[in-house]
C-alpha cells in the first residue's frame, strides 16, 4: 500500500509539473525576424530585443519572448504557416514575406508616394495603419502588433552606372522581392526586374547574376552591398514597412494585463526600430560609410518628377487589375492619408 500511495504521489506531482510546464510554454512567444539580434545593427534587431525586454519586465515574467533571428525558423512564407499552426507565436515580415497571407499588401509599393520618411510614421500609426491592421487580421486570422520601420526609403544600387534618369536604368537587371508591384516598378522604369531570395542577394551581386539592387541605405550598410556595387542612387522610392503579427491563438491565451503590455511593448519597440534605422543612416556605418566606397547620387526635384511620372501609372495599373475595386480602395485610403500626413 505504502508503494503504491508513493507511486500515486509521485504521478501526481510528474502530472503537475507537466501541466505547470504546459501553462509555461503558452506563455513563450517564439519571435522570427530576419537579421541579426544586434540592437545596434539593424531595426527589427532593435525591434526584437527592446521588445523582449519591456514584456517580461512588465509582465514579471509570466510572458517571456524567445528571439530567433537570421531567419532561423525558417524564411517569411514558413514561418507564417508556423504562425497559423501554433509552432511560432510572431513574426516581424517584410512586405515580400507577408504577400503570401495578404496579397493585397502590394499596394503600398505605389513609388515616389512619401515626401519623406517621418510621414510614413505619421501613416501607419494613424487611421489607415488601423483601416489596414483591420484587414490583416479579418483575412488571416493574425493579430497585427504594428507596422516598423525596415530601414527607411529606397535606394538603388548598382555596379554599372549611375542612375539620374529613367534612361539610365535600361537593360540593368535589378534585384527585387517577388511582389508584382516591385516588379512593375523596376520594369517601368526600363529595367529587368529579378526575384532573388534575400539570402541569396549579396552573391548574386557578386556574380552578376543581378547587376543592382533596391533597399533602404541601411540594410544597404549592413548587407555589405558597397563590397559588390559601386553605385548608390538616392531615388527615395518606396518605403516598405515590416509587418509585425501574433498569432491569435497565443493572443487570447493572454489575459487583459499581459495583452496591454505587449502591445506598449510592440509600440515601443517600433520607435526603437525607426530611430536605429535614422542613426545608422546618418552615422558612420550608414550614408558617410557608404559614400567612401561608392559614387552616391541624390536625385533632384526636377529628376525625381521624371521618375515618378514613369513608374506611378504603370504600379497603380498594376494594383488595379490585381486586386480589384478593394484595392483600389485601400489604394485610395493610402494616397489619401499620405496627403494629410504631408500637410
Amino acid at each position: 500500500m505504502m508503494r503504491f500511495r508513493t507511486s500515486l504521489i509521485t504521478a501526481i506531482a510528474a502530472a503537475s509539473l507537466a501541466l505547470a510546464g504546459t501553462a509555461h510554454a503558452e506563455k513563450v512567444m517564439r519571435l522570427h525576424h530576419l537579421n541579426n539580434d544586434d540592437p545596434f545593427d539593424n531595426a527589427s534587431g532593435a525591434m526584437a530585443t527592446v521588445f523582449k525586454n519591456l514584456v517580461e519586465a512588465g509582465t514579471n515574467g509570466s510572458v517571456t519572448v524567445d528571439t530567433y533571428p537570421n531567419g532561423q525558423l525558417g524564411d517569411d512564407d514558413q514561418v507564417l504557416s508556423q504562425l497559423r499552426a501554433g509552432v511560432v507565436q510572431s513574426g516581424i515580415h517584410s512586405v515580400g514575406g507577408f504577400a503570401s497571407a495578404y496579397p493585397m499588401i502590394g499596394v503600398l509599393d505605389v513609388p515616389f508616394a512619401f515626401p519623406d520618411v517621418s510621414t510614413t510614421y505619421e501613416v501607419f500609426d494613424g487611421p489607415f495603419g488601423d483601416k489596414l491592421a483591420t484587414d490583416i487580421e479579418e483575412k488571416t486570422g493574425l493579430k497585427v502588433l504594428g507596422f516598423g520601420d525596415s530601414g527607411g526609403l529606397f535606394a538603388i544600387t548598382n555596379s554599372k552606372r549611375q542612375v539620374r534618369s529613367p534612361d539610365d536604368m535600361d537593360g540593368l537587371k535589378i534585384r527585387t522581392m517577388g511582389l508584382d508591384t516591385h516588379q512593375e516598378v523596376i520594369s517601368a522604369l526600363g529595367g529587368q526586374p529579378t526575384a532573388i531570395a534575400w539570402s541569396e542577394v549579396y552573391t548574386a551581386l557578386q556574380t552578376g547574376v543581378a547587376d543592382g539592387q533596391m533597399n533602404p541605405v541601411p540594410i544597404i550598410s549592413f548587407a555589405r552591398f558597397d563590397e559588390v556595387q559601386q553605385y548608390l542612387s538616392l531615388t527615395n522610392h518606396l518605403f516598405a514597412p515590416y509587418v509585425w503579427v501574433v498569432s491569435s491563438d497565443f493572443w487570447e491565451s493572454l489575459d487583459g494585463e499581459e495583452q496591454q503590455v505587449v502591445e506598449s511593448a510592440a509600440r515601443s519597440a517600433i520607435v526603437a526600430g525607426r530611430g536605429i534605422s535614422r542613426i545608422i543612416e546618418a552615422s558612420d556605418r550608414g550614408l558617410p560609410h557608404l559614400a567612401e566606397k561608392m559614387e552616391v547620387y541624390a536625385l533632384t526635384p526636377e529628376e525625381m518628377e521624371a521618375f515618378r511620372e514613369a513608374a506611378q501609372p504603370a504600379v497603380k495599373e498594376v494594383i488595379a487589375e490585381k486586386y480589384g475595386d478593394e484595392g483600389e480602395e485601400m489604394l485610395t485610403a493610402f494616397l489619401d492619408a499620405i496627403d494629410n500626413a504631408s500637410q
